[in-house]
Formats: C-alpha cells, sequence, structure tokens
C-alpha cells in the first residue's frame, strides 16, 4: 500500500534527484555507451537496491539471488534491501556518493524521469520494448508506465490498481447493485446510509487519498493527450473543462457519501479501511494490494467482498477505460558497466516461475507478468483486479508522483480545500495553475 507521506516524496524527488542527475528542464545527461542487448559476462559483482526489507518480503530477492548465482556462481552479488520509507533516503545518499548500485528500485512517474533525464537509467528499450520478447510477457499498460519518449527504461515488478471494494451483503440489505455509472454510485448512497452502512469510508489525513479519486476522474474527464501535456510545467495549460468537471465529482462523493461529522481530514486512510473491514462501511476506495486484508477473521467474509473500478460519469471527454494505478519497479544504471548482466538477471527475476513466486503468499505482490496472478496463487479479487489492469487502455499514475513536485503539492492542498469546503474548483484549479507556472 501506499503510504508514504508525499511531502518526503516530493522533496526528495525534487531536491536530491533532480539536484544529482540533473536539473528538471534540462536535457538528458550523456550516459556511457552501454547495450543493453550484448552478451553478458558472469563474473565480477552486481549490486541490487530493493524495496522489499522486512520479514514477510526481504526473503524473496534473497531466494531469487541464491537460484541465480546457483546457475553462475562467479558471479557475486550485492543485495541492498530498504523499506517503502528508507528507500527514499539510501537513493539520495548513493546518488549523492555516485554509488549508486547496477540494479535500484524505482516509482514511476516523475521519480524515474529524473533518473532518466540525469542519464542514470539505461536504455532497455532494445531488450524490453513492446515488440521484444521478454517485453510481450508483460502487461502493456505496466510496461508502457516506464516509458519516456518513446523509450522504455524501466523493468515493472509488480502491478497495483485503484478500485472500489464494496460488501455485497451490505449492497444486498439495501437494495442495491453494484453501480455501472458515476451517477448511479452517488444514487447509491443514500439507501446505503439508510441500511446503517457509511456509504464510503474515506480517511484523509495524510492528503494522498483524496488525489487518488481525483486522478481517475481526470483520466475520465480530460484526453490523455491533454493530460500528459498539463502534468509537464513546461507544457501545461490546465484549462480543459473536464478538471473544474472532476473536482465537481469528487466533491459530490465527499458531500453525498461520506460522513464529513468525523472531519475526513483528520481521518487516517488506516482508520477508513477498518471500518470498511469490521462491516460498518459499505464501500472503500483502495488498492490491489490491499485486498488480502479482507480474511474469514474479519466481520467482511472474502465472498461479500467485490470490486469495481470507480463509474465512468455519463458524457466524460477522456478514456472510460483508463484504471488509477502504477507498477513498482527497477532500473538500470546506466552509467554502470554491468548493464547486460543486469538484464540477464532482472530477466531471471521475471520469469514465470519466480513471478507466480512473487504473487503468492506470504509475498503477496502481483506480478506484471501475464499469467503469473491466478485464482490459486493470489485469490479471486486480486485476480479480477489483475486482469481489469491488463486490459486497461492506460494505467492513469498516482497524481501525486507523476507530476512534479511543486504542482503535486498544489493538489494535495486543493484536495484537502475541497474536502474542508474551504476552496471551490475553480480555485483550486487556478492554485494549481499557479505552481505549475512558478514551476517551469
Amino acid at each position: 500500500m501506499r503510504s508514504r507521506a508525499l511531502t518526503t516524496f516530493a522533496v526528495l524527488a525534487g531536491t536530491s534527484v533532480l539536484a544529482l542527475a540533473g536539473c528538471a528542464g534540462e536535457p538528458a545527461a550523456k550516459a556511457p555507451a552501454a547495450d543493453a542487448a550484448a552478451t553478458p559476462e558472469f563474473s565480477g559483482t552486481l549490486s541490487i537496491l530493493t524495496k522489499f526489507a522486512g520479514d514477510s518480503l526481504s526473503p524473496y530477492f534473497e531466494g531469487v539471488v541464491a537460484d541465480y548465482r546457483k546457475l553462475h556462481p562467479e558471479v557475486k552479488v550485492e543485495l541492498i534491501q530498504e523499506t517503502d520509507q528508507s528507500i527514499k533516503d539510501k537513493t539520495k545518499t548513493l546518488t549523492a556518493s555516485g554509488a549508486l548500485p547496477d540494479i535500484y528500485f524505482s516509482w514511476t512517474g516523475n521519480w524515474a524521469e529524473n533518473f532518466v533525464r540525469g542519464g542514470l537509467a539505461a536504455d532497455l528499450t532494445k531488450v524490453i520494448g513492446p515488440d521484444t520478447a521478454w517485453g510481450k510477457t508483460f502487461s502493456p499498460a505496466a510496461l508502457s508506465a516506464f516509458a519516456y519518449d518513446g523509450k522504455y527504461y524501466g523493468v515493472p515488478l509488480y502491478n497495483n490498481g485503484k478500485f472500489m471494494g464494496y460488501n455485497k451483503a451490505a449492497f444486498d440489505k439495501a437494495g442495491v447493485k453494484a453501480p455501472t455509472s458515476f451517477e448511479e454510485l452517488v444514487a447509491s448512497c443514500a439507501p446505503l446510509r439508510k441500511a446503517g452502512y457509511e456509504p464510503i469510508t474515506f480517511g484523509n489525513k495524510d492528503g494522498w487519498p483524496a488525489l487518488h479519486y481525483l486522478q481517475q476522474l481526470f483520466a475520465y474527464s480530460v484526453p490523455r493527450d491533454v493530460l500528459t501535456a498539463d502534468f509537464d510545467p513546461k507544457t501545461a495549460k490546465l484549462d480543459h473543462p473536464g478538471y473544474v468537471t472532476a473536482l465537481k465529482q469528487f466533491k459530490t462523493v465527499v458531500d453525498e457519501c461520506t460522513d464529513t461529522r468525523d472531519g475526513t481530514n483528520g481521518v487516517l486512510y488506516s482508520s477508513a479501511q477498518e471500518k470498511f473491514l469490521n462491516g460498518k462501511a459499505a464501500m472503500y476506495y483502495q488498492e490491489i494490494l490491499e485486498f488480502a486484508n479482507v480474511t474469514g477473521e474479519r466481520e467482511l467474509k472474502p465472498e461479500d467482498f467485490g470490486i469495481f473500478p470507480l463509474p465512468v460519469p455519463q458524457g466524460a471527454a477522456g478514456d472510460p477505460k483508463a484504471i488509477e494505478g502504477a507498477p513498482e519497479g527497477y532500473l538500470i544504471n546506466g552509467r554502470s558497466p554491468r548493464v547486460a548482466l543486469a538484464v540477464d538477471f532482472m530477466k531471471f527475476l521475471t520469469s514465470t516461475e519466480n513471478a507466480a513466486k512473487l504473487s503468492a503468499a506470504p509475498y503477496a505482490q502481483p506480478s506484471t507478468v501475464i499469467g503469473a496472478v491466478t485464482e490459486e496463487t493470489s485469490g479471486k479479487a486480486v485476480l479480477e483486479g489483475i486482469e481489469m489492469v491488463n486490459e486497461a487502455s492506460y494505467l492513469a499514475i498516482w497524481l501525486d508522483t507523476v507530476t512534479v513536485p511543486e504542482v503535486a503539492d498544489a493538489w494535495l492542498a486543493g484536495g484537502e480545500a475541497l474536502v474542508s469546503g474551504s476552496a471551490t474548483p475553480e480555485k483550486v484549479l487556478e492554485s494549481v495553475r499557479q505552481a505549475s507556472a512558478s514551476a517551469k
């Protein structure tokens, strides 16, 4: 689950990586020529920085490394395992000291693009492009999330998407069906409340949960090419009417479907999640990585748990097949002399066998490799969500990571202002325009 605070992420993405790898707006630094398609030399030490530290996750990479070394005993592996929080500082330190590993973890969006611009990410198009044998093993949407200017730089490891989870028993009690349009979603909230449930549980204390609603609604209401241009301050106009429409739709959800009496901006995301799992709320907007929290020990039983994408509003001008989400994956250091060896290891890491192992318990990280996620390895709901992600026209990357930090901060403040009612949609959009203009 994405539990990191936006401000911490923004500071690191906006200062350390940009300052150390190449400033925003500047052309990409020329990395030494490295042929990703070359035959690897199976010797020396390969360094890897992961985001898999912790009791449940760390054994995964340790096991893959051990298996790889059985095949190539002359290759030594330096494995650096960090957590979701500590990897930011670790990446900053290693980049500053010129010791960035051969393979290193990366989020998509602006974070990864900073490394691309700085010449610290090898161009992998020849080996992982969508027309290559390796590239065809991944879902197209996941692969394209690490593409910049028509070139492919990242290896997506596991996928994620945002869906509305709902309690089927609550819907039955209220006499409503899973909505197929945004309008039906809002209309279902009154009967659900009458049946004794908070229609949609929502905690926005960290700010980014509001941005998840907004990004999906933006994808529905604003054409993709316009969105893409508007995420970059150099080309942003932010004048499409779909923005105000989406902001108003989000405000409607907050007012009609959430319990604003609790002061949503003061409620933790985890507290909202608990309300859903304890059977007190009918719906909860959540990530695929959270589906495993629904167990037989909770009030909400697995057989009563269903999912659907945030429904598309009628007359939306954007892409109705877009799904908000993003894979997390790995970049290969463009300045490493071991690019070919790093590619070979990543191919091994994303083999069918290792991908299936990653998707299953105890790791439960749904692989981006097609066919790795099954009902047997990951459960019915996860399989359903991943299939929808794989079939999406594109993945609308998280609003707090797809753009530059200054603009992300403005969206964060704007989302909180909408929830509290202290700003209108028009004023929120104007503040974002100002932040974008200042970031050019």
